[in-house]
C-alpha cells in the first residue's frame, strides 16, 4: 500500500481539498483508497457523508492510532492511503511525514502562508521521504508570482511539484456538493490540472496513473 500525506501547520492552506481530490482520483483510476482523516474537525469526513457511501471511504482516526489504522486498512485492501492532517499540530503532522511514501504540503502562493511554510519545513526536512509543495489558490497564470514563491520555497530546503491548482469557483461549488471537479466538470481547467497532479503523484510513489494490479 502506498501513503500520501497532506501536512501543512498553517489552517486554510487548502489540505482537504487536495486530500479528497487525490484519494477521488485514486479511486477513479481504479485504485482502492482510503483516505484518514486526523483533523479533529472531520472535514474531509463531512465531504464523504455528502456523498452517501461512494468511493472513496474516509475514516476519521486520532493521530495515536495511524500505524494501526493504516494497516487495518490495508488488511481490508486498500492499495492507497491519503492522510488529511489537521493544523498547529506536530504531533499528528510527524505522525504523518513517518508513516508516507510521499508528503505534500499545500501552499498558497502569498507572504503570510509562505511565512508560515518555515514551520512545516522545519517538520520535513529531516525526513528521507519525498517531500513537495503544491501551490494552490494562486491566480491563473500567475508565473511570476509563482516563480518568486517557488524560489522563497526552495531557499527552506524544499521542492515544490510541477503541477500547482489554481484558484477556481468550481472547487467550492464541487466540494459543497461532495463531488470533486473532476467529476463535475470533467473536462474543465481545474480537473486538468488535477489530472495532471495525480499523474506525477504516481510517478513518484512508483505507480501506474490506472491501476492494472494491485500495489504490493
Amino acid at each position: 500500500m502506498r501513503t500520501i500525506s497532506i501536512v501543512s501547520q498553517k489552517g486554510g492552506a487548502g489540505k482537504t481539498t487536495l486530500a479528497i481530490h487525490i484519494a477521488a482520483m485514486a479511486a477513479a483510476t481504479g485504485y482502492t483508497p482510503i483516505l484518514i482523516d486526523l483533523d479533529p474537525q472531520a472535514t474531509a469526513a463531512a465531504w464523504s457523508d455528502w456523498r452517501a457511501g461512494e468511493s472513496p471511504e474516509v475514516i476519521t482516526a486520532p493521530h495515536t492510532r495511524l500505524i494501526e489504522t493504516l494497516s487495518k486498512a490495508e488488511q481490508l485492501g486498500a492499495d492507497i492511503a491519503i492522510i488529511d492532517t489537521p493544523p498547529h499540530a506536530d504531533a499528528a503532522a510527524v505522525h504523518a511525514v513517518k508513516a508516507a511514501d510521499l508528503v505534500l504540503i499545500p501552499c498558497r502562493p502569498q507572504a503570510f502562508d509562505l511565512q508560515a511554510m518555515k514551520t512545516t519545513a522545519d517538520l520535513t526536512n529531516l525526513t528521507q521521504k519525498p517531500v513537495f509543495v503544491v501551490f494552490n489558490g494562486n491566480a491563473p497564470q500567475a508565473t511570476a508570482a509563482l516563480s518568486q514563491a517557488a524560489e522563497l520555497v526552495q531557499s527552506m530546503g524544499l521542492q515544490t511539484a510541477p503541477v500547482d491548482l489554481s484558484e477556481r469557483a468550481i472547487y467550492r461549488h464541487a466540494t459543497g456538493q461532495g463531488r470533486t471537479v473532476t467529476e463535475i466538470e470533467p473536462i474543465g481547467k481545474a480537473a486538468r490540472e488535477v489530472e495532471a497532479l495525480w499523474e506525477w503523484a504516481s510517478q513518484i510513489l512508483g505507480i501506474k496513473p490506472t491501476a492494472q494490479t494491485k500495489v504490493a
